[in-house]
């Protein structure tokens, strides 16, 4: 168990470093795309506007969105009392307030957490994952989700997704503007505007790479969290096997809200690693068992 306070600081300074270096991305790809092209500021109001409705409408809607796009429904106490009572008991390990508990009928296994600070959160489990896991596997589950919403994880993500809509927008007006504007035309040089061209092919790409890879990293940090919660590594190690040999998808996810799971919802498609929201399973689990 000494190793557990090691990995949530590793964890911890890899996702920051990453967000630095995303934030650095997105002020580079801003600056060098309006020097490269030429075009002035009314290009891009459309897309600071935007950003911001959405950045409001996640920040009070998103957690409502989710639940509806996944039919998920209240939990009680008396069907789901191992949920209940491992949510009350961590999130008071945790020192957080008690999450709202919702459910999902289905009998893929899994769960996620959302909501925009841990005053306002919840965390969602399947009906198949209640059932699949014994209690310490689902104390395991749910220590992870709390994790995510102590480490203010989802709202991270949220402000990572805007960011990438407003990288999308930036280059669709830049691509617009380029169009219908003489003066860049003129003024930009033969080498500015291909390598302004270049950027505006790759940036979006490069992009999703790191958001992708900021939520790997920040799953990491969720794993080691959950185990400085319950100490017990192996209990979240069985969880997270049985939830993987499970092949059943979650038909009620979708793309946008893929990262928030505790394992990627569509079962049986294979994605490279390097387009995963997840961790690879095995490196995962690898991480755990150094914490044994």
């Amino acid at each position: 168990m000494r190793n557990v306070y090691e990995e949530v600081r590793k964890n911890k300074l890899q996702s920051s470093l990453i967000m630095i270096a995303f934030v650095l991305f997105i002020s580079f790809s801003v600056y060098f795309l309006t020097l490269a092209f030429d075009l002035g500021p009314d290009y891009f109001l459309f897309a600071a506007l935007f950003s911001v409705l959405a950045s409001i409408g996640s920040y009070f809607y998103g957690d409502k969105v989710v639940l509806s796009l996944n039919k998920a429904k209240p939990a009680n106490r008396k069907d789901h009392f191992a949920f209940y009572t491992a949510a009350e008991n961590l999130a008071l390990a945790a020192r957080i307030p008690v999450p709202k508990l919702y459910v999902i009928d289905s009998p893929s296994p899994n769960a996620f957490a959302t909501g925009r600070d841990p005053d306002h959160a919840l965390v969602c489990a399947t009906t198949g994952l209640l059932k699949t896991l014994n209690k310490s596997e689902i104390e395991a589950v749910v220590a992870h989700e709390l994790s995510h919403i102590k480490n203010y994880d989802i709202r991270l993500m949220m402000i990572v997704a805007v960011l990438i809509g407003s990288l999308s927008l930036l280059v669709r007006s830049v691509y617009w503007g380029r169009g219908s504007s003489k003066k860049s035309s003129r003024n930009s040089s033969g080498v500015l505007a291909i390598l302004g061209l270049f950027f505006l092919i790759l940036s979006p790409l490069i992009g999703k790479l790191v958001q992708l890879a900021i939520s790997r990293k920040r799953e990491y940090l969720a794993d080691s969290s959950a185990v400085k919660l319950t100490r017990q590594p192996s209990t979240l190690i069985s969880a997270l096997q049985k939830i993987h040999k499970n092949n059943q998808p979650l038909n009620s996810a979708s793309p946008a809200t893929a990262h928030l799971y505790i394992q990627n919802p569509f079962k049986g498609k294979k994605v490279s690693a390097l387009f995963s929201t997840h961790p690879p399973f095995d490196q995962r689990v690898a991480a755990l068992k150094k914490m044994l």
